[in-house]
């Protein structure tokens, strides 16, 4: 894994492994939560437990931070945080995150099912939600109280959101225990250009924290902003309804992240959270059901650069350019990600 800055726009070609789409019949399933049986979603939390026992593959001196395989996800995420946040990376580069943490609890945790997705715009209380009701089979609850008084206030949402019922330690559900190692880091540090702090991979434990506020779901992730971005025109609206490039702005993609609060605020190292991929899932569906809308004109459609809130002469997005994923897998072009039912992809979402 190198700085993040010298990861993107390699002037090579990756061999694509495509053997050809696959027909959606034949494709996995990728579910809603809530539509889960109990015996799924059992299956699930055991899965990501299992990735949480398996040896990390980062090396111990140089990741400290990094102490079993859930954290291998977890750093690569930190590393490449500032190429991959509004910008034109965020759906693609997500997308094959998301693959490859599914493809782990497959192939090293003998997990037989997907990535679930958490449907936004069913979750009109946190806490009653089958994802967040501190159930044995939801992914634990809210904190415990805190004294909160600062609050994120996008210059797209009035009023301001509330700053939260939680805060403090998860102390229900099947997650209560989960340890988080790495950060926190500031949002300020997210910045065009910027540099890791040199403790980015410094061990840090303490308890998965969380702080619920609806008012993120109500502004952004409501079945009718759903709507919106499945009528966008082009890949330019699309994205900014689902994360603006604009600093100061959120969309459906910082929503979901901002209602779930604490950690998963983290912008480098939210992936700390095990509902993380349930979030990323749902933003891959909507992409995936917007592309589908008019595949022919949809389906390599990109928009934006390859740093951080998109600023002037930052080098766009293209089909050739290459992702790095770190240990997890070989650098990929976009191009190899933009098909859910081609190349290493065959899935689909109900």
């Amino acid at each position: 894994m190198r700085a993040w800055y010298t990861i993107l726009l390699l002037p090579v070609l990756v061999a694509s492994t495509a053997t050809g789409r696959c027909r959606p019949a034949q494709a996995s399933s990728r579910k809603d939560w809530d539509d889960l049986s109990t015996q799924e979603r059992t299956d699930y939390i055991d899965a990501v437990w299992c990735l949480r026992g398996r040896p990390a593959v980062l090396p111990n001196d140089q990741y400290p931070g990094v102490r079993d395989r859930h954290d291998d996800f977890v750093a690569t995420h930190i590393n490449y945080t500032l190429n991959i946040h509004n910008d034109g990376l965020l759906l693609p580069w997500h997308r094959h995150f998301t693959y490859l943490y599914e493809k782990a609890l497959q192939d090293e945790c003998d997990y037989q099912g997907t990535v679930p997705y958490w449907n936004w715009p069913t979750t009109t209380n946190l806490t009653a939600s089958p994802v967040f009701d501190g159930s044995p089979t939801s992914f634990s609850g809210n904190g415990l109280p805190q004294n909160n008084t600062s609050n994120l206030c996008p210059l797209n949402i009035t009023p301001c959101p509330s700053p939260g019922t939680g805060g403090g330690c998860v102390t229900t559900g099947p997650f209560s225990n989960w340890s988080m190692h790495l950060g926190p880091f500031s949002l300020s540090q997210v910045v065009p250009y910027g540099d890791l702090p040199a403790n980015a991979f410094a061990y840090n434990p303490r308890c998965l924290s969380r702080n619920f506020t609806t008012d993120w779901l109500a502004a952004l992730n409501t079945q009718d902003k759903v709507d919106d971005m499945l009528a966008a025109a082009d890949i330019e609206g699309f994205l900014e309804l689902m994360s603006p490039s604009a600093n100061g702005y959120a969309g459906a993609h910082e929503g979901g992240h901002a209602s779930v609060g604490a950690n998963m605020l983290d912008t480098f190292a939210s992936a700390q959270d095990p509902v993380f991929f349930l979030h990323h899932a749902m933003v891959d569906r909507v992409w995936t059901l917007w592309q589908l809308g008019d595949w022919d004109a949809r389906k390599d459609a990109l928009n934006g650069t390859t740093v951080v809130h998109n600023p002037p002469g930052a080098p766009e997005v293209t089909l050739d350019t290459v992702m790095e994923f770190g240990v997890l897998d070989e650098p990929r072009r976009v191009e190899e990600v933009m098909d859910p039912f081609g190349g290493d992809y065959c899935y689909r979402y109900d």
